[in-house]
């Protein structure tokens, strides 16, 4: 049996360097492709100017793929201090927790940008669903998708009690609804819309079945508590 798992090791560390690659790879090409947008941008997010920077798409954008080597940082820190106490799946639990946060708060923040009437204008809601799809365009309805992506994909991996299809689901749906929600009452110059919530929430849920293969059940429900340490013999 000893021999069967490590004659498996090599191969899943294999699968996983290759997994690892062809992220970085789609991760190279989409910046190639928006390339011109985000370096409209770098001059006044390098200049620490809020307008033009953190109040555009672009910027944002810019802002959130500079802070991955800091994010790097932040997971290898708490993966070292994890194991260092002992903790089981210290590197997946690091790297879920930050996945997360990194991941989620950009779309939330550009969910959450104001429009030009901002204040002025007022609330519009959209309650007839897939009405507004056709109105979002490819690029809208991918940004949708991935607004809660993160979301779907670590917090079932992180924690155990959101680790099934319908808890990750009423959570996308939940949180959507809230955002369009704040949107309405903030008066941000928005359409609160019932298509937002369910492209958002089938992001989540899409995301989440692509790492259903590193979800924790109840029984294996992961703990920041150290091991225990054997008992001594004899």
């Amino acid at each position: 049996m000893n021999q069967n798992a490590s004659l498996s090791a090599p191969p899943r560390r294999t699968r996983g360097i290759v997994l690892l690659g062809l992220a970085v790879l789609v991760m190279a090409s989409a910046v190639f492709v928006v390339r011109r947008p985000l370096m409209m941008a770098a001059p006044r997010c390098v200049a620490g100017r809020w307008h033009g920077c953190f109040d555009t798409f672009n910027g944002v954008v810019l802002m959130t793929l500079v802070a991955l080597p800091p994010a790097a940082l932040v997971v290898w820190a708490l993966a070292r201090r994890r194991r260092a106490a002992g903790v089981a799946s210290a590197w997946r639990m690091s790297l879920a927790e930050v996945g997360l946060v990194h991941g989620t708060v950009p779309f939330l923040w550009m969910t959450m940008m104001p429009g030009a009437g901002a204040g002025t204008v007022p609330p519009r809601v959209s309650l007839v669903p897939l009405r507004d799809l056709v109105t979002m365009g490819p690029l809208g309805i991918a940004g949708n998708l991935l607004g809660f992506a993160a979301l779907g994909f670590f917090a079932p991996v992180r924690f155990a009690a959101l680790a099934s299809v319908p808890r990750i689901l009423a959570l996308g749906a939940g949180w959507s609804a809230l955002v369009e929600t704040a949107q309405y009452v903030l008066r941000l110059d928005r359409v609160s819309s019932v298509d937002d919530v369910l492209v958002n929430t089938a992001g989540a849920v899409l995301a989440a079945l692509a790492s259903r293969r590193w979800w924790r059940t109840t029984a294996e429900a992961p703990s920041d508590r150290p091991r225990p340490a054997p008992a001594p013999a004899g």
